[in-house]
């Protein structure tokens, strides 16, 4: 209790995850007296497009939200992409939203991605979430460790045995992510992560680091697991 005055209080949300996002009703009751609030808690992250290495449009809904759970994220939320494009996001592959809609942000409107309408958050309208098949935008959000790379020539199985002598695990995509946007990770050397791609974040580009003009997280796709030819990127808590 704040004790500004008899009915002051103050709600603390500790540990709080990913699918705390929301609003929020706290009221107080003090025999016939009551006060109440209403809240909207959003939480600070990064929402990155995802797909298996099987390719594009493999995932009907629940498989989508699955993937993005295996990655340390949730699928994202319609506010959330749409803050991502706000910020930049130009990505012409439709993907899964929590809400179960499909949807895909474009900065730069052009033939091969929906035309040459107006910039903006396209999207498929209804689609059945068992049969119809997509990407996926997930979310993530700060991390409780740290992403650090390991150099080499590596294949994968080499790349979890180098992060495990070192006491940490293979990274997920989600946590390069929030390495790259929370604690500003460049690294121009690609690395094996988890789900068997490979990848590296620029927060600064650069000549022959990527080709690309803006930061993000760049990906090798999906090598053979025998080549060794990358680092790892390792997570430890």
């Amino acid at each position: 209790m704040r004790k500004g005055h008899r009915l002051d209080a103050s709600l603390v949300i500790a540990g709080v995850l990913l699918e705390d996002e929301g609003r929020y009703r706290c009221e107080l009751i003090d025999g016939i007296e009551d006060e109440s609030v209403t809240l909207t808690l959003l939480l600070e992250g990064v929402v990155f497009p995802y797909q298996p290495s099987r390719g594009r449009y493999q995932f009907n809904y629940y498989e989508a939200k699955q993937a993005c759970e295996e990655q340390d994220g949730r699928l994202a939320t319609y506010t959330q992409l749409y803050q991502a494009w706000t910020e930049g996001l130009d990505w012409c592959n439709a993907g899964w939203l929590l809400e179960g809609s499909v949807r895909y942000p474009v900065l730069t409107a052009r033939a091969p991605c929906g035309g040459h309408g107006r910039p903006g958050i396209r999207s498929y309208g209804p689609r059945d979430r068992k049969r119809d098949r997509y990407d996926a935008f997930c979310f993530t959000s700060a991390l409780a460790g740290q992403v650090f790379f390991v150099p080499g020539r590596l294949t994968l199985s080499e790349a979890h045995a180098a992060c495990r002598r070192r006491g940490a695990v293979v990274a997920k995509v989600g946590h390069l992510y929030a390495a790259w946007k929370f604690s500003r990770l460049d690294q121009c050397d690609g690395g094996w992560l988890a789900d068997g791609s490979v990848r590296f974040p620029i927060t600064a580009p650069r000549p022959r680091c990527g080709g690309l003009p803006d930061p993000g997280v760049r990906s090798f796709g999906f090598p053979q697991p025998q080549q060794a030819a990358y680092g790892a990127y390792c997570y430890s808590e």
